[in-house]
């Protein structure tokens, strides 16, 4: 099992530390959760935004992530 890259290990615990964020989101605001599809969906795409501007600016991906999920969530509104 790979540790780094698209489908390893660390990649996988960042998109469900995403889907996590994304579940207490909905229920902090009170919407009703997407289906585990879209779910999991939301949180990968978060986590690859992340690695995408971290890349870039040189950032921590954890910080980026939650970062996401507030934006996510606002414009979800």
């Amino acid at each position: 099992m790979a540790i780094f890259g698209k489908n390893g290990f660390i990649r996988k615990q960042e998109a469900g530390f995403a889907r996590r964020l994304l579940i207490w989101k909905y229920d902090q605001s009170g919407t009703a959760l997407p289906n585990e599809k879209a779910l999991s969906a939301q949180a990968q795409q978060i986590v690859d935004d992340a690695h995408a501007i971290a890349k870039k600016s040189s950032s921590n991906v954890l910080e980026l992530i939650k970062e996401a999920v507030k934006d996510l969530k606002k414009f979800k509104r």
